[in-house]
């Protein structure tokens, strides 16, 4: 399916107060909706992914998968705030006539979710059978559940959290802070922070992977060199290949809305408490190795949450690994559907 675009002429309200005049959610569907609703799977995607989850995420949903467009109707809508077709700081600010770009307002993890909840409403859902997502997606998911308890059937997610960890928030600003220091930062043109957003990847790449990852793959067998080192190239290819694709105002924007990422903002006095409110039944995915949201982050939520099911894989991918074991995730999941 390719990419549609919804239209909302609606004033759309953020939390921090801030009014957008209307909002545009770029999307992906794959597969038919049931005559009853009670086939749609909805996967929220992470910081710079985008909606075409069957191209992203191609070892877990597509023909064949478990997650498949001849079972199930599979929506993914590109976040509030990214680059990727949504509104965010590469659209056009009506009042101006030009792009927003710094001055685009802060979002945080209920705006996106409000936002898709605009989707479900015009694409007719009355009920989400399994909503998934791993990372920032899995923050998405676990919002909704609290604001949308009676739409969602269950819950899937992977390397993920209630609240953004202190660790989190300062590996996000260590990030911003690289792209600040982009001399080209404040100027209002799309490539402005191009060399500070490869720098933010760069720090990004070292908690999305680990120790051994690094040692197994990016080694030099050659010890004899004093520079070009395997490890420095592929920091600077990751760099290069995220400035090809992605913008800097987004990411600024979008590690902002993630550090903002707190269930129980509003609702109670803390986490736990919040946790316990989730009633759907949830299959729940931790990476031994994962450094950035590590298992236990994802045990807070198991010890809480009443109606979960708690897997740790064994991965050396780190953070990554929600993306890349797809063949061990899969076997996971076809059995939490019931399905072989």
């Amino acid at each position: 399916m390719s990419l549609q675009t919804f239209h909302s002429r609606q004033p759309f309200t953020l939390e921090s107060g801030a009014v957008l005049p209307g909002i545009e959610i770029a999307y992906h569907t794959y597969g038919t909706m049931s005559p009853h609703g009670d086939n749609v799977v909805w996967i929220c995607h992470a910081l710079t992914a985008n909606s075409d989850v069957a191209d992203w995420w191609t070892g877990l949903v597509g023909e064949g998968k478990v997650i498949d467009p001849a079972r199930h109707f599979i929506v993914c809508a590109n976040i509030l705030g990214s680059c990727y077709g949504s509104s965010g700081p590469l659209s056009v600010n009506p009042g101006t006539g030009e792009p927003w770009y710094r001055s685009f307002p802060q979002v945080t993890i209920r705006d996106i979710v409000h936002a898709h909840i605009l989707l479900r409403k015009h694409l007719g859902i009355n009920r989400i059978h399994m909503l998934g997502g791993g990372s920032m997606g899995g923050y998405q998911v676990l919002e909704w559940s609290l604001m949308e308890p009676e739409r969602i059937g269950r819950l899937f997610l992977l390397c993920t959290g209630a609240a953004e960890s202190a660790w989190g928030i300062a590996v996000h600003t260590s990030q911003r802070l690289a792209i600040e220091a982009d001399g080209s930062w404040e100027e209002p043109r799309r490539d402005a922070g191009a060399k500070g957003l490869k720098a933010a990847r760069a720090i990004g790449m070292l908690t999305y992977r680990n120790y051994q990852t690094f040692m197994a793959a990016q080694s030099d067998p050659d010890n004899g060199k004093t520079d070009n080192f395997k490890a420095s190239s592929y920091i600077v290819y990751q760099g290069d290949k995220l400035v090809r694709r992605f913008n800097a105002q987004s990411y600024w924007t979008l590690t902002k809305a993630m550090d903002s990422h707190n269930i129980s903002r509003q609702r109670h006095t803390d986490v736990a408490t919040t946790l316990r409110q989730i009633e759907q039944p949830t299959l729940l995915i931790g990476i031994t190795s994962d450094i950035l949201c590590p298992p236990e982050e994802q045990m807070l939520l198991a010890r809480h949450m009443h109606n979960c099911i708690y897997h740790e894989i064994d991965s050396p991918y780190g953070h990554d690994g929600f993306l890349i074991e797809f063949e061990k995730i899969g076997r996971i999941l076809r059995e939490f559907l019931g399905f072989a």
